[in-house]
Formats: C-alpha cells, structure tokens, sequence
C-alpha cells in the first residue's frame, strides 16, 4: 500500500477531511493522494504556494515571519498546514491541513542549503512539524519531500 493509500484510509476511518498546501512539491502531493480511489471521502482541495506572497495573501503565512526568516522554515510550513484548512473551508474548516516548503534546487534564492526542507501536519490533538535535508537531484527532493509529509499525514492520523 502506497503512503498516500494508508494516509487516505486512515482520514476516512477517523471520518477527517483534508486539505494540501505546497510549496516546492508543485502539486505533486495532492496529485498523488488524488490517484488514491476513495479519496473523495476526505481531500476537500489544495494550494500550490510557490511564489512566497502567495503564502500571506491565500494561506495567511504572517508576512513579518516571511520578511524575517524567508518561505523556507518550519514555522511557515506549520502557518501553511494551519491556513489550508481555512482556505478549503466547506461550512467549517478541513479537520487536517498538510504543507511542504523548501529548497529543490538547482540553485538556493536564499542561500540555505539546496534540500532543505520542512513539513507540517495540523490535525485536531497537535501539530507536528519536521526538518529535513535531502540530497539528490531536484526531483529526487521533490519526491523525498513527498514521501515525507505524506509519512508524517499518516503518523499523526493514526495516533
């Protein structure tokens, strides 16, 4: 069974909808929790932020934090989770909102290092957010970053 797979059976058995903002993984994450059949139960949509305004005004990333510390940091990628689920709101907010930010390279605008990259998983009962640097190619970081936030939806919907 894939990530997305067990991500999507675990929303749907907590009877939890969802909603995707991403960032250097390009709509990737969604596109692959969409290939998932059934997922209609629990995705409500998403947002690929990739142009750093497009965190404040669609997402409500803080913009004294994007000044300050950049769109790449782990507190930005917990404001995208938490803004997703606003954003994708049917009559209430979705019950978990998922994000993924960072660098994929070739080349860093910001000067961190190339694989740099942070996620966050909002949920009902907590937050959890994780750092990591991954090497490769830029697609081999985008499908790393995937992989990871599509691991870590999946540890929190199960606890």
């Amino acid at each position: 069974m894939t990530l997305a797979a067990e991500a999507v059976a675990a929303l749907v058995a907590r009877g939890w909808t969802l909603g995707v903002a991403e960032s250097l993984t390009g709509g990737a994450v969604a596109a692959e929790i969409v290939s998932v059949p059934g997922v209609s139960a629990a995705l409500w949509g998403g947002v690929v932020a990739y142009a750093t305004p497009v965190k404040h005004s669609v997402l409500g990333v803080d913009a004294e934090l994007l000044a300050a510390q950049g769109a790449v940091h782990p507190r930005v990628a917990i404001e995208m989770a938490t803004g997703i689920r606003r954003v994708v709101s049917v009559g209430r907010p979705s019950d978990v909102g998922i994000a993924t930010t960072g660098i994929a390279g070739p080349d860093s605008p910001d000067g961190q290092p190339v694989g740099t990259v942070h996620v966050a998983v909002v949920t009902p009962q907590g937050v959890l957010s994780e750092s990591h640097r991954f090497s490769g190619d830029r697609a081999e970081i985008r499908a790393r970053s995937q992989d990871a936030v599509l691991s870590a939806l999946v540890r929190m919907v199960r606890e």
